[in-house]
């Protein structure tokens, strides 16, 4: 399969291309401020110590890169990084008073693009903070999924197993970010129909210490046994889980609106090309 375009196929750089010879200037490392749209929720301080050792004594060799937040006449520019927090914070650690910057112009979706391509680059985030990064380029910039795959260079089916992760129960979604269970693990438990189901099938394979493969066993099991073996749930669980089937099926929100004498079944696109996708993975033709 041919790598898509863009994004982590080209670097940085093809989200921000830089001039040919890029100012490079000093700031008061106290006037940067983080990406407000950094897509990782925390970094590790005992991770820095070595980076912080080799600043002080080597200092910043590689300038990081922000953009102009605010301030002006008068006052203090601020400045948000857009790439190089982790030499930023090493810097602090490091008792640095000025790092050397490079400043450019960015939106507030190329800063969280270039911050999920880095931290892609540098697998620093978890699958959860990956996918919810996914989410906010869909619902705040209307990007498609095929947009989002091309700008980090990843397969547009990535993105869309990644996105599908978001629709796990709480329980699920809490033991992936604390690691009880990993991320082939999770995509195995949304085989399952219900949140009910998946949680109790969580406790197994948590309890159990099952490795991946076996949780897939365990799920082509409870996902065969008959709905009869199963108390009844409610028409609002029901429901509720009818959707979650279809929303990983066709990675987009789905809503079943029941009545008596029928219903609706409403299926929300937010582009063009997201409709085409639909469309061919409901047709088939």
């Amino acid at each position: 399969m041919t790598r898509p375009k863009g994004g982590l196929g080209k670097g940085l750089e093809a989200l921000i291309p830089a001039p040919a010879s890029p100012h490079v200037t000093e700031v008061d490392v106290d006037l940067i401020l983080p990406n407000p749209r950094q897509p990782r929720r925390a970094v590790e301080d005992a991770a820095l110590f070595d980076l912080a050792e080799s600043i002080r004594q080597h200092g910043v060799l590689q300038p990081v890169v922000v953009t102009q937040a605010g301030g002006g006449a008068g006052s203090a520019r601020i400045f948000h990084l857009i790439a190089g927090e982790r030499r930023w914070r090493a810097a602090k650690m490091a008792g640095l008073a000025r790092v050397p910057v490079v400043v450019k112009e960015a939106t507030s979706q190329q800063l969280l693009e270039i911050a999920l391509v880095e931290n892609i680059q540098r697998e620093d985030l978890g699958p959860l903070e990956e996918a919810t990064a996914y989410r906010q380029l869909a619902d705040d910039f209307g990007l498609t999924q095929e947009d989002i795959a091309s700008r980090v260079g990843k397969s547009r089916a990535a993105v869309a197993n990644s996105l599908r992760l978001l629709s796990l129960p709480e329980e699920v979604k809490s033991a992936l970010s604390a690691a009880s269970i990993s991320e082939g693990h999770a995509r195995a438990l949304l085989g399952l129909a219900s949140a009910r189901q998946q949680v109790e099938a969580l406790e197994t394979v948590v309890a159990k210490g099952m490795s991946v493969r076996q949780t897939e066993e365990l799920v082509r099991r409870l996902a065969k046994e008959p709905a009869s073996s199963l108390s009844s749930p409610s028409p609002d669980l029901e429901t509720e889980a009818i959707e979650e089937r279809f929303r990983a099926a066709l990675s987009t929100r789905v809503q079943l609106l029941r009545s008596r004498r029928g219903g609706r079944l409403v299926i929300h696109f937010y582009s063009e090309e997201e409709l085409q996708g639909l469309y061919e993975t409901i047709v088939r033709e």
